[in-house]
């Protein structure tokens, strides 16, 4: 039998080509967004037995809908969906060509980095649904209840090179105290927590347990536990009262470090008091596992931390040594991870720490990076919070010139011929003048678009400066605040670049904005001059 929905216009806008996926929650087709001229969506209508429930809460749908829209903008490992229909329960996503994780780990089991780099990017996604987004002025969480290797997708990208995102946060359910609709049974037998499958009510840790039982079987190519038959009573009895299988019964020649080992199986614990209590807390270890230098050679019994500060980023990013005092990562606490810096964005004195808590002593100037006068981009870990920084080396004489300073910071955008934002930071001294550092975003790739939402969501940034005499460590380090009103700008901006098909090289684009960077100069430095550089202050344009 044809399949009615091929060669339909759905909405008056989605034609739809083919079919390209099926499952329990629906049918996902390929279509062409006629009114962008063509552009390939992936459009996912909801199987018979939700949307019938849907159409008794269409006002619900339609929030969850929204909040879905919202979340896909938020972070780039979570799949964007663009519109949806209420009458027939669809959602519009944008088209990913790509593999997804289950075919991926069917062929091969995944090696160390790569699952490390994976397994971080989905705890990235989850992170950012389970801190939630504002829904009529409250912050609402968003649960999956639905984690598995076929709802994660695995593509290529320019920047990132191997980029994953999740799929199917459209069947979630807010997390609303007078909902009485969490209980409804939705996921998958096999990856289901303890409290889901027993129809209890969820929260964020049975998102926590649903993802150890992915990485068990990224690790392994096997299931952590099995049931006797695939039915909801086998599993009900393997989620709530058998132990899972050791890494060592299902793969004993596979080396896994330790503390990976201990992390996931606490995933798997049957309480949820027992499991990490937040996904930041599980991409905190895996962040460290994935930075440390020796990880293709680590021995899971002598596994330590020789890089506390952790951070993440893509490809373009580079990944440096955080010398220490070696500690056997078992007995590291999460607070430990991260040395405070303060965070008073009124002071604007290069500030040295004492050796204790000096986050300048965790980092050191990444071997492929020139020792030269250059800047470029790379996010931190602060507080449990990831931060934007700019990295610069200037000889030791440039930045002892400036241990009290006035700083501004100011950005441009040029949305065509291609969209590019200039994230231009000052730190400026009365006696020695001002030191310039640009910093050119390309917003139609990821790694300029992440970048981006993190110095609109925090706000701030950091300024992490080497001597190009002693390159190691970093020696002195400068926080920076952005305005209000520049943050606005900067969502406005993303917005506006995801509707651009440009494919012009960004050059030209980069290239008009620095003529009008040298046009603006003047009038920044005469702004910078009529402060008091005698007293620490901080701008932002």
């Amino acid at each position: 039998m044809s399949d009615p929905n091929i060669g339909r216009l759905l909405g008056n806008r989605y034609h739809i080509q083919e079919l390209i996926g099926t499952g329990a929650m629906g049918r996902v087709y390929c279509a062409k967004d006629t009114l962008l001229g063509g552009v390939p969506v992936a459009v996912k209508f909801l199987s018979l037995s939700v949307q019938n429930e849907k159409m008794r809460l269409q006002d619900r749908f339609e929030r969850e809908a929204k909040t879905c829209a919202l979340l896909g903008q938020k972070s780039i490992h979570i799949v964007r969906v663009m519109d949806y229909g209420v009458n027939e329960t669809y959602y519009v996503m944008e088209y990913l060509q790509g593999q997804s994780l289950s075919n991926i780990i069917r062929k091969q089991i995944l090696t160390l980095p790569r699952f490390l780099s994976m397994a971080r990017q989905i705890g990235l996604g989850l992170q950012c649904a389970h801190e939630g987004i504002i829904v009529d002025g409250k912050i609402c969480p968003i649960i999956h209840r639905d984690i598995k290797p076929s709802n994660i997708m695995v593509i290529q990208d320019p920047s990132f090179g191997e980029l994953v995102k999740v799929l199917d946060f459209g069947i979630a359910k807010l997390l609303i105290s007078d909902s009485d609709h969490t209980k409804f049974y939705l996921g998958t037998l096999a990856y289901s927590s303890p409290e889901q499958i027993e129809g209890k009510e969820l929260d964020s840790r049975s998102d926590i347990y649903s993802f150890g039982i992915m990485m068990f079987e990224m690790l392994t190519g096997k299931m952590p536990l099995l049931a006797q038959t695939n039915t909801f009573g086998a599993w009900y009895k393997a989620h709530t009262r058998e132990k899972p299988r050791s890494f060592t019964e299902t793969s004993p020649t596979v080396p896994i470090p330790k503390q990976l080992e201990d992390l996931i199986m606490s995933c798997l614990s049957k309480k949820a008091s027992e499991r990490p209590q937040t996904i930041r807390e599980i991409i905190n270890i895996l962040t460290v596992l994935e930075q440390h230098k020796d990880i293709r050679n680590i021995n899971q019994d002598t596994l330590t931390i020789t890089n506390a500060f952790a951070y993440t980023g893509s490809e373009e990013t580079v990944q440096g040594n955080f010398p220490l005092v070696p500690t056997p990562i078992g007995k590291i606490k999460p607070e430990a991870w991260v040395s405070p810096i303060p965070d008073n964005n009124t002071s604007s004195e290069l500030k040295r720490y004492s050796i204790n808590d000096d986050v300048t002593q965790l980092v050191t100037w990444p071997n492929n990076k020139p020792i030269a006068d250059i800047v470029f981009i790379q996010p931190i870990y602060h507080n449990k919070n990831l931060l934007p920084a700019l990295w610069v080396m200037l000889p030791q004489q440039e930045i002892q010139k400036r241990l009290v300073c006035t700083r501004y910071n100011q950005f441009l955008f040029i949305s065509s011929p291609h969209p590019v934002v200039l994230w231009i930071t000052v730190i400026y001294t009365r006696q020695h003048g001002a030191k310039w550092l640009p910093y050119y975003l390309d917003l139609k790739t990821s790694f300029g678009q992440e970048i981006t939402r993190l110095l609109q969501n925090t706000g701030q940034y950091r300024l992490l400066f080497f001597a190009k005499e002693t390159p190691n460590p970093c020696t002195h380090i400068l926080p920076s605040s952005i305005a209000p009103a520049q943050r606005e700008r900067l969502q406005e901006w993303l917005q506006a670049s995801s509707f651009s098909n440009s494919s012009t090289d960004p050059q030209i684009s980069k290239n008009l904005l620095k003529k009008e960077y040298e046009k603006i100069k003047s009038k920044i430095l005469s702004k910078l001059e009529t402060i008091d550089t005698d007293s620490p202050f901080d701008l932002s344009g």
